[in-house]
């Protein structure tokens, strides 16, 4: 997209992360003080994670989540795989359910993500991933959802082996996020938003087998 017509798009995209980011606020403010009761409880530390992630041209910024791991918890890893031991009950609950994500509503309204978007990796992932080709994915800013990060949901997170997660799933991960950047529309960007809430809808109800994105397929035929 250029010129006039990517103003547009980013326009209409800003205008509506504004309003749903408050609209969910709103919506999430008594959920999240239930939550951060429970988090509490569970396991001593601070609800809120506070992590330095990579966004738009490179540019550091502080994400906001619900604590899902006991504090100290150990080194950065290239994702969070099945059974961690890090994670404590409540934690594996929200991450199921996507809830210890949902602060990054305030990175929303602040202008550093938007609803949809690659999601942002943290400094030491973003320098071992995004080169070459995969550069272009920090040309736009990060997002609360992605194709990618629904096929890290559903598939990439049954993995139980790092290496095998690094050599087998995350080329393919890239692909999808590359592929989101170079197509993504406003149109595009609603029916990612209707995916991301049926795909968590199923994960909660217990589905435990998906497809792969019709984005994979695409990659492939170029």
């Amino acid at each position: 997209m250029i010129g006039f017509d990517n103003m547009v798009y980013d326009f209409a995209k800003r205008t509506f992360d504004i309003i749903s980011s408050i609209l969910a606020i709103v919506f999430f403010a008594v959920p999240w003080v239930i939550i951060t009761v429970i988090i509490k409880i569970q396991s001593p530390g601070p609800a809120i994670y506070e992590a330095r992630r990579i966004g738009k041209n490179g540019k550091v910024f502080t994400l906001y989540k619900f604590r899902s791991m006991r504090v100290d918890s150990g080194a950065v890893h290239a994702t969070t795989l099945r059974g961690d031991p890090r994670i404590f009950p409540f934690g594996e609950i929200m991450r199921k359910s996507k809830l210890d994500e949902t602060p990054q509503l305030f990175n929303i309204l602040k202008g550093e993500m938007s609803v949809i978007g690659p999601r942002p990796e943290d400094e030491e992932n973003s320098g071992k991933f995004y080169v070459g080709k995969y550069k272009d994915i920090l040309s736009v800013k990060p997002g609360l959802s992605s194709p990618a990060s629904l096929f890290d949901y559903t598939h990439g997170e049954k993995y139980e082996n790092e290496d095998d997660y690094v050599r087998e799933f995350l080329p393919k991960k890239l692909d999808v996020e590359l592929y989101y950047v170079k197509n993504r529309s406003f149109v595009y960007d609603i029916q990612i938003i209707y995916n991301t809430i049926i795909t968590i809808t199923q994960i909660v109800l217990g589905k435990e087998d998906f497809v792969e994105p019709k984005e994979l397929g695409l990659c492939r035929k170029v």
